[in-house]
């Protein structure tokens, strides 16, 4: 039986295990790489583990999220992480380079390598061939360290995608219309593959669209074949020598299948407030739209702005709509310079931003109060804007050009005559602005702001959990429900005790007052809890305030490593009816001393004892025994 595309890299990197899916394995990485909003914390982890060098082949730091600096804290962090990537041997990227997956793609990936990055997006260089896979910082920096990664071996789904595109219609409505089909729990515990003839009409940073939202999935990640499309995207960036041909083999076998005909595939559109919540543009054509963003790691390439560029030619953007434009590297916007197509962006009315994360993030350009926001973007979720009852739609550049002309939600198609966009032969690289290590790190002083304060340090586990359920929540609570990113909460991200008073914020703006004057307790949910950004501090600020366990239906793959790494104990309902059973404010027991049976939750204020479970192996309860992955991680290092 020959092997699949993921099965070929995984086993030229696999370290222990068998690759069955759900069996733990390991794998060595190649790369890494951090971005500012993560990056302070996995390095504050690498730095308390005590090694001299990372140990990886490639590891790059990068400042695309926090570059507002409305105060001395993102310029700090800023500082810190330069000092920090010296020091240790790190590439570092400074503000306005660009966003750190459309800059790893430039300049860095590299087919058939093993990437993990402290980033849910990280597997957008899974468009160039790569195994990129999103983690919380703490696992980044312990692969820094030299550390293999641990997962569990997913189930590889076959995408089979024939035809071509219309003209019009982009990789983003592929990867809509993938959502529109498994929803955001449809790649749990999965890889997707994409193969067949339609790949060869999908150029590299088309195929990145399409990983970049596997994410959204929740896809332990996407990958597409290195072929002679791979080849041309490195060639025009430098990099031939980088290329290999990679493509599974005819006989290969996979856990499942998906086919789509890309020739009949129509303009696709996410509507509020979940990526998976698709239609067709023509079903929402004529709804009135006061913004449109286009950018983020998802649809900000060259291809995607010289087509919204050439759009714009000699039209100007309607007079209610505000269009605001991310180019997602420095490469992209010094390319669109030379090709004239900033001055149609300008002339058409449309607000330039510097190359960065922003928007996507709740960094600045939030709507106005109630207003209607087509992006380009990859997340919709309620208040993530930074307008708590804005309504954000999702699509494609060429939908949100097209709405950005007309006022309203319209269909790209109406546009007329496709505009194609060649691929350059040559990109200006730029890579002179990458800050490489110097020769002798050891001498590099790593400067910290006043922000930037030590790790917290947690006990062990004790044999009971004890306390009240602090807060009670539903199905599919995202990274931003339990720690909201943004301007405000952002910049703290280097200060837990800071950021952890935003606990909850947004849904219950009193938690972290009442954690902290009940000493802590635990945390009850539905299915997918923790979906979304693998921002750690989503565990790391409530294990501040004393929650010692979440008990849910199930966890996101990223969140729930994260609960694990820093010592909340994650549990399962046995029943999922017994949600049902237990309220807020309840007060209640649970005896961990032995984790490898049945756990039972006493309910002390119902009186109701209530079963649980988990899907924890040995080497995690040894984790949560220790209160966390550094408490071991210091000793094995």
């Amino acid at each position: 039986m020959g092997k699949n595309l993921v099965e070929k890299i995984i086993v030229a990197h696999l370290k222990s295990g068998e690759m069955e899916p759900g069996e733990e394995i390991t794998i060595s990485i190649d790369q890494t790489l951090t971005q500012d909003a993560t990056g302070t914390l996995a390095y504050l982890e690498l730095e308390a583990m005590g090694i001299e060098r990372v140990a990886t082949e490639l590891s790059v730091s990068y400042v695309d999220h926090n570059t507002l600096q409305t105060g001395h804290e993102n310029a700090d962090d800023h500082r810190y992480l330069r000092t920090v990537a010296a020091r240790y041997g790190v590439l570092f990227s400074p503000p306005g380079n660009g966003i750190c997956h459309q800059v790893h793609l430039e300049r860095f990936g590299v087919p058939g390598k093993t990437l993990l990055g402290s980033d849910s997006h990280t597997p957008t260089a899974g468009g160039l061939g790569m195994l990129a896979i999103g983690a919380g910082g703490l696992d980044v920096a312990l692969a820094m360290a030299g550390r293999p990664f641990y997962l569990f071996m997913p189930a590889v789904v076959r995408v089979e995608l024939s035809g071509r595109l219309a003209p019009w219609v982009s990789a983003k409505d592929v990867i809509l219309e993938v959502l529109r089909k498994l929803s955001v729990t449809g790649g749990v515990g999965k890889i997707f593959e994409y193969g067949g003839t339609g790949v060869r009409g999908l150029s590299v940073p088309e195929r990145s669209t399409i990983t970049n939202m596997g994410a959204e999935l929740g896809a332990t990640s996407s990958i597409f074949p290195s072929d002679a499309g791979t080849r041309r995207f490195l060639h025009a960036q430098g990099r031939e020598g980088d290329w290999t041909p990679l493509a599974a083999d005819r006989s290969a076998r996979y856990d499942g299948e998906l086919s789509l005909d890309l020739t009949y595939l129509e303009p696709m559109l996410a509507l509020p407030h979940s990526p998976d919540n698709v239609r067709k543009v023509t079903e929402e054509a004529g709804v009135r739209v006061n913004q449109v963003v286009i950018g983020s790691c998802t649809n900000s390439s060259y291809q995607d702005l010289m087509r919204v560029a050439e759009v714009l030619k000699g039209r100007r953007v309607h007079p209610e709509v505000e269009l605001v434009i991310a180019p997602g590297s420095r490469q992209v916007l010094h390319m669109l310079a030379q090709r004239r197509a900033l001055d149609y962006l300008i002339a058409a009315g449309a607000r330039i931003l510097e190359s960065a994360c922003g928007p996507c993030i709740g960094m600045g350009q939030a709507p106005s109060s109630g207003g209607v926001s087509v992006r380009t973007f990859n997340r919709n979720f309620k208040g993530r804007s930074g307008t708590p009852d804005a309504v954000i739609y999702l699509c494609s550049a060429e939908t949100a050009v097209a709405s950005a002309l007309a006022g309203e939600i319209t269909d790209p198609r109406s546009l007329g005559e496709a505009i194609q966009v060649p691929q350059p032969q040559r990109f200006w690289t730029g890579e002179d602005l990458i800050v490489p290590p110097p020769p002798h790190p050891e001498k590099v002083e790593v400067i910290r702001g006043p922000n930037i304060k030590p790790l917290p340090k947690f006990p062990p586990l004790a044999g009971e959990i004890k306390g009240a359920v602090l807060i009670k929540v539903g199905d599919n609570i995202t990274t931003d429900d339990i720690l909201p990113a943004g301007a405000q909460i952002l910049p703290l991200r280097s200060n837990i005790p800071a950021i952890a008073e935003y606990t909850f914020s947004q849904l219950d703006p009193s938690f972290a007052v009442r954690a902290k004057e009940q000493g802590g307790g635990v945390i009850v949910g539905r299915a997918n809890y923790g979906q979304g950004s693998s921002r750690e501090h989503a565990a790391l600020a409530p294990r501040y305030l004393g929650v010692r366990a979440v008990i849910t239906v199930g966890f996101a793959r990223i969140h729930l490593a994260n609960l694990i790494n820093f010592g909340v104990v994650p549990l399962i309902f046995t029943n999922p009816d017994d949600y049902e059973q237990i309220e807020q404010g309840n007060q209640v027991v649970i005896q961990v001393q032995d984790l490898s049976g049945e756990i039972v939750l006493q309910n002390e204020t119902s009186g109701l004892s209530i079963p649980l479970t988990h899907c924890l192996r040995p080497r995690e309860i040894t984790i949560l025994r220790a209160g966390g992955t550094l408490n071991l991680a210091k000793d094995s290092l």
